[in-house]
């Protein structure tokens, strides 16, 4: 893992880097899953069938779980699993209960009325990877917020195991966050379905969850037909350290990120060069007895680093500049620099709020901005999921007090039907 020591350079060429990990759209990927969408919005079943048995070798009788098999999987899933399900569950709903918003109405003296209207969106369909990416706590993190905003329907699609089959964790978390119906299909197929409609799945009004760079970029090249959640990135970390640190968690949860993907990025900022060599031999020390080192070498390899920086503030701003996706505070007094940290996805504050405690288990939502986007994107939530419209109401009275106002204006934009529709009311 690459030691830098910050000098007004070094940490530019690691920003440029990092950003380089996104790169430039794939040219074949994107033809190949045009090609998908275009067949599915043709064809419907019978394409996503075609392409469910080209790229997963066996397509299920039927698309759709049936309530038996979902239910039995949850009858027969280990308790102490369903036990902590449940438990982030009440944690997740809890948080995010708080960000409901109200629809309002303001009435006014000369009878004027004006509000917002809001509701949750009709039908919401969740992408779910299947194989060694199945993550049950993705399904928690973005039905539960979609409940909470009053979504009518949600449907998740998954693919299918070399069996035909269901994952069965993934079923039992559906179950259990309340997913409304099941499809077993996957890739830029699945995204398609969910986007246009077919004979077996519903169309929806946006498509959320992680994917590969087929699912991505179906995404991406549907937004517009649908909403999206984001397109998102590599994940990422970064921690700010100074002295009073443990080098010990430092080291594990760099590679808590690093294991996910070899594109994906944990970087240490610190102010103390003893941390940083401290990290440095944990990281070799621990590594050792991980599941996944090749991965995490590559990754700490190509997109990991140490950065020694001057004092605290300069840590600040290049965290700002990054705008990461999870940002660990490890600084001697974290809440001091809340109100400093602005472009973040996720804010992880002192020694014992480590980043997997989010992915899983805290209540905020972890489908947060990546690749830098934390400058303007936000966590996924219960906004992510209504759709607001607003209403007025305005007198006879009332309209005529502003008449003179509203044409004026519009005589300016050179739009004089606007300023009509407003002169012809009070024509004699």
């Amino acid at each position: 893992m690459e030691l830098v020591r910050a000098d007004g350079i070094a940490e530019k060429r690691l920003l440029q880097t990092l950003r380089s990990r996104s790169g430039e759209v794939d040219r074949k990927v994107t033809a190949a899953v045009t090609e998908i969408i275009e067949a599915v919005q043709k064809r419907g079943d019978d394409a996503v069938r075609e392409y469910t048995l080209r790229f997963d070798g066996r397509c299920p009788e039927t698309f759709e779980v049936s309530r038996e098999e979902i239910n039995d999987a949850l009858t027969e899933a280990d308790t102490a699993f369903v036990d902590a399900l449940l438990s982030a569950q009440e944690n997740i709903a809890a948080f995010h209960n708080r960000q409901k918003q109200q629809s309002f109405i303001d009435t006014q003296p000369n009878g004027v009325m004006m509000g917002q209207r809001i509701r949750g969106l009709s039908r919401v369909g969740l992408y779910v990877p299947g194989g060694t990416a199945a993550y049950p706590s993705s399904v928690l993190m973005n039905c539960i917020p979609a409940k909470i905003a009053g979504v009518g329907e949600i449907i998740m699609v998954t693919p299918p195991r070399k069996d035909g089959t269901a994952n069965p964790d993934i079923l039992v978390v559906a179950a259990i966050a309340g997913v409304d119906r099941i499809f077993l299909m996957g890739g830029a197929q699945a995204v398609a379905a969910m986007a246009y409609g077919t004979e077996t799945v519903s169309k929806v009004d946006k498509i959320v969850g992680p994917g590969n760079i087929y699912v991505a970029t179906a995404k991406r090249l549907l937004y517009g037909t649908v909403d999206i959640d984001m397109v998102a990135g590599p994940s990422e970390i970064l921690i700010l350290a100074d002295d009073s640190a443990n080098p010990v968690y430092l080291a594990a949860d760099l590679m808590s990120q690093a294991e996910h993907d070899v594109l994906a990025s944990a970087i240490l900022l610190t102010n103390s060069e003893r941390i940083a060599q401290k990290t440095k031999e944990e990281l070799e020390r621990q590594i050792q007895a991980l599941s996944r080192q090749q991965i995490i070498r590559q990754s700490l390899d190509n997109y990991g680093a140490i950065v020694v920086c001057r004092n605290i503030s300069e840590m600040v701003t290049l965290a700002n500049e990054l705008a990461p996706e999870h940002l660990e505070v490890m600084l001697e007094n974290p809440m001091m620099y809340v109100g400093q940290l602005d472009n973040v996805g996720s804010l992880f504050l002192g020694q014992y709020s480590p980043e997997p405690l989010g992915d899983y288990y805290a209540g905020p939502n972890h489908v947060l901005p990546t690749s830098g986007t934390a400058r303007f994107f936000s966590p996924l939530g219960v906004d992510s999921f209504v759709k607001r419209s607003s209403f007025l109401y305005y007198t006879r009275e009332a309209l005529e007090s502003a008449k003179e106002d509203i044409v004026r204006i519009a005589q300016k934009e050179q739009l004089t039907a606007h300023a009509h529709s407003i002169e012809v009311r009070f024509e004699k």
